[in-house]
């Protein structure tokens, strides 16, 4: 135990090297398989160069940022109020962030045309192969978290020879790196991919009556380039800095947590959170040999096949985490409990999700058929689903708090840290099977964008059922997926505002939790906002961008003569749209993350520790429910235009058809821009308070 506890960055290590060997060889693995027709293959090589061309162009302008970023953290370090560790943790977050979405991306784009291949032989061969794409992007984000703490620690503890308490201090500086690349990621991608979808809809499907992905439509690559970008590589940087950020927090508290208590060594809580997360990328991996399905199967049974993986691994988790309390914590078997209950949380949630958003179920059935009556009822009626969707997960988390906190303290005198330790530590369990969690998130668009092949190469009519299938399916475990990042949000925030306590304390700066405190009361006020006016900036920049589409896809069909037509020969200028969306999103995506990076230092500034701390926690309760309800909708909304193209409710073509179409449009950028961001904001805000809270101790109006 001795050997491990001295060298646990060997464990996370260790854990690290197995997660990205498994990436090679499910890369390897995909890679050969067949790439189809070749005209399938020039389609995934067009979405390939227009997806490598936007992510080249999107580092360019977040370098500008980081390098700035840099200037300004290196001059707080040479005042003395960080360590000058702080600006390379910064930098290697950010680094990995947005290595784990490109990579994820790399694969997704060579998968897709060998997706559309393969369902042309069976269900479960496209299923197969999309999910083994879905698997490199999530064992890609778990491998290099973990290789990402490896080195920080062991540069810290055997290099620098620091103090434990130093070497979990900096180290979880290195999420607001990874949170910053995040939110640039998932904004500036969510950006591009709805304002392509959205172009697309409106002109192709709406005012052209073309069908989806029709090659006649200039959005149409635009659109599968939008779906790498978004919801892969924006997708990775995101959960990348969920995991990381969970992982670090427990660390972090646990130190505190664990300090002076006699039966008990601090290391010992540090050790906890890195040796379930490599306990989870073990379960993970097998869970992900258990997906598979028979052919002409029911989204229920698709749904059945990824569960499958999914409830393996935790169940195994869970049990393995119990060994892990008994061996490292003893006396403390509520920290355990805590444990169970951030894993059952995220599976509640995830099932909560999936009631909401898949059309297997009543809710999204009854919005498919509100659209009888018209577009308005059926926006109306998506609106209240997603309103609705919010009770139920706020009541998991809220039920998580309150076991993880007080459970964590059963066996020692009453101690917050502890409790605060407890919520952290479910977090982790929420994530700690992320690799095989991710993996069916991801899949999703990859199966999107084999339809979308399917439908531009003039593949069967049966293929494109398939494809279909595998993407309704996908709306649903990305909604899930959404739901666990949000989810974990919620609880990884609440730990991130202990850790910025503990900071002011530590600067010898006084802040209060009293609701009686003005200052504490105004921040509310602020954070709950928050989320509001950052989706409204994110939601404008969507429509904005959308327009410039909107008006060249228009403008084609317009003077290309044949295009409409379908003329042999006559093809959409399709580089055109990539390069409007490129353009457009990343011109709009720097005002809210600015808006996400400055509004804690500066009511820092002026209201002080106090005023943070209240900024954090109204962003956060109001953050959740804005994200939950978001995600739901447009999830909903999606599978409702799926729904009906299967045939029901009048089907394809159908004024009941066109209404639907009209509320996904309305909820692309609710569930794949607004939605997903919100859940970094919340945390990337929680990371600037720790790095700036020197500045803030020393510095204020109150």
């Amino acid at each position: 135990m001795e050997f491990i506890l001295d060298n646990l960055w060997l464990v996370s290590l260790i854990a690290s090297v197995i997660a990205l060997v498994f990436v090679a060889m499910q890369a390897k693995k995909v890679l050969a398989e067949d790439e189809g027709t070749d005209l399938m293959k020039r389609i995934s090589q067009n979405v390939r160069k227009g997806a490598g061309a936007f992510l080249r162009r999107q580092y360019k302008t977040v370098g500008i940022f980081f390098a700035c970023m840099v200037v300004i953290i290196c001059v707080m370090a040479a005042l003395g109020l960080l360590t000058w560790y702080v600006p390379f943790a910064f930098l290697t977050g950010g680094l990995f962030s947005g290595l784990s979405g490109f990579i994820g991306m790399k694969i997704a784009t060579n998968s897709n045309a060998r997706t559309a291949a393969a369902a042309q032989k069976s269900l479960n061969k496209g299923l197969r192969v999309a999910f083994s794409a879905g698997t490199v992007m999530g064992f890609t984000v778990v491998g290099l978290g973990l290789l990402d703490i490896s080195i920080w620690y062991a540069l810290l503890t055997k290099a620098f020879h620091e103090t434990l308490e130093v070497t979990t201090a900096t180290m979880i500086t290195f999420g607001m790196g990874a949170s910053s690349m995040a939110l640039f990621a998932r904004v500036g991608g969510g950006i591009f991919t709805k304002a392509a979808d959205v172009g697309a809809d409106l002109v192709g499907k709406v005012e052209a009556g073309i069908p989806e992905d029709d090659p006649r439509n200039p959005a149409a690559i635009a659109d599968n380039v939008g779906d790498n970008v978004g919801d892969v590589a924006g997708m990775g940087a995101d959960l990348y800095e969920s995991y990381v950020g969970s992982i670090l927090s427990t660390c972090a508290l646990g130190v505190v947590a664990f300090n002076g208590i006699p039966d008990v060594k601090a290391i010992n809580a540090v050790a906890l959170p890195l040796i379930m997360a490599a306990v989870g990328v073990i379960c993970s991996l097998i869970g992900s040999f258990l997906v598979k399905t028979k052919e002409n199967a029911t989204q229920k049974a698709l749904l059945s096949a990824l569960s499958r993986g999914t409830n393996f691994s935790a169940i195994v988790t869970a049990v393995l985490s119990l060994l892990a309390v008994l061996w490292l914590l003893p006396g403390h078997f509520g920290v355990y409990l805590a444990i169970l209950a951030g894993l059952v949380a995220g599976v509640a949630i995830g099932k909560v999700t999936e009631y909401y958003t898949s059309d297997t179920y009543k809710p999204t059935q009854n919005l498919s058929e509100s659209s009888k009556t018209g577009t308005a009822t059926l926006i109306i009626s998506g609106l209240s689903l997603g309103m609705m969707s919010t009770l139920l997960p706020i009541l998991i988390v809220g039920a998580a708090v309150i076991v993880a906190y007080f459970c964590a303290q059963i066996g020692a005198d009453k101690n917050s840290t502890l409790g605060l330790y407890g919520i952290s530590i479910s977090a982790v369990g929420m994530l700690s099977t992320l690799g095989i969690t991710l993996a069916t998130d991801a899949y999703g668009p990859v199966a999107d964008n084999a339809g979308g092949i399917a439908e531009m190469a003039g593949l069967p009519e049966e293929v494109r059922e398939r494809t279909d299938a595998l993407d309704s399916l996908g709306n649903t475990t990305a909604a899930t997926g959404k739901g666990f990042a949000i989810g974990s949000a919620a609880l990884t925030a609440l730990a991130l505002i202990a850790n910025f306590a503990e900071k002011m304390e530590t600067n010898g700066a006084s802040y209060s939790l009293s609701l009686m405190d003005p200052c504490v009361l105004v921040g509310i006020f602020i954070g709950a906002m928050l989320p509001f006016l950052f989706s409204a900036m994110t939601m404008s920049a969507v429509g904005r961008a959308a327009q410039s589409v909107v008006v060249e896809v228009r403008r084609q069909f317009k003077e290309i003569k044949g295009l409409l037509e379908g003329k042999p020969g006559v093809e959409a200028d399709y580089a055109k749209c990539v390069d409007l969306c490129s353009k457009s999103s990343l011109k709009e995506m720097v005002a809210p993350a600015i808006v996400g990076i400055a509004s804690p230092i500066i009511v820092g500034v002026i209201l002080g520790g106090s005023g943070v701390i209240g900024l954090l926690c109204g962003a956060t309760a109001s953050g959740f429910i804005m994200a939950v309800f978001m995600s739901n909708s447009g999830g909903a909304w999606d599978n409702a235009k799926k729904y009906i193209e299967a045939g029901h409710f009048g089907g394809k073509g159908s004024e009941n058809h066109k209404a639907a179409v009209v509320g996904d449009t309305i909820g692309d950028p609710f569930k794949d821009t607004s939605g997903p961001s919100i859940n970094i904001l919340i945390k990337l805000m929680s990371m600037v308070s720790i790095v700036f809270a020197g500045l803030i101790a020393k510095c204020n109006w109150f």
